[in-house]
């Protein structure tokens, strides 16, 4: 986490306190508590104690990164021009489908409701070869009312 020292120079340095308030209780604080550094994520108090970098080769990362351009709307950096964007469904589309300018698909979006909102958001990015899934990445959506209220991220 980035942040100014005394002198006001920019760190990438995390300091954290022993404030004795105990395990954190706010997502997304980080705290010692006692000889434990915890955070709360996802709504429990996880340990980072000990916790070694690993998960994701970078082969994966990599590929997650190019899925990142299409989460928001399409292809970009890193990506030939000339792809094209399909949509299924009308008001509530149920996919979207960006293919190279060969047809072979990039990206796939699928989308599934409840009533009138998404539950389940999955997009699936695809190898060169337009057919080997590299990455899944699966959002469940809850609500209350018409307000989003939690959403779970999987990747795979």
């Amino acid at each position: 986490m980035a942040g100014r020292n005394v002198r006001g120079e920019r760190t990438n340095d995390l300091i954290i306190d022993d404030d004795g308030l105990g395990a954190p209780a706010i997502e997304g604080q980080i705290r010692q508590d006692g000889g434990d550094i915890v955070a709360y994520i996802g709504g429990s108090v996880k340990s980072l104690t000990g916790l070694t970098p690993g998960g994701l080769t970078a082969a994966q990362h990599r590929t997650l990164l190019q899925l990142i351009h299409f989460i928001d709307n399409g292809p970009a950096e890193g990506f030939a021009t000339g792809a094209t964007r399909t949509t299924t469904g009308t008001a509530f589309p149920s996919q979207i489908l960006w293919k190279r300018a060969d047809a072979t698909k990039l990206v796939e979006k699928n989308i599934t409701y409840t009533g009138a909102f998404p539950t389940t958001i999955e997009w699936k990015m695809y190898d060169t070869d337009g057919s080997t899934v590299l990455a899944t990445v699966t959002d469940t959506i809850s609500y209350s009312g018409a307000f989003e209220t939690g959403r779970t991220r999987a990747i795979s």
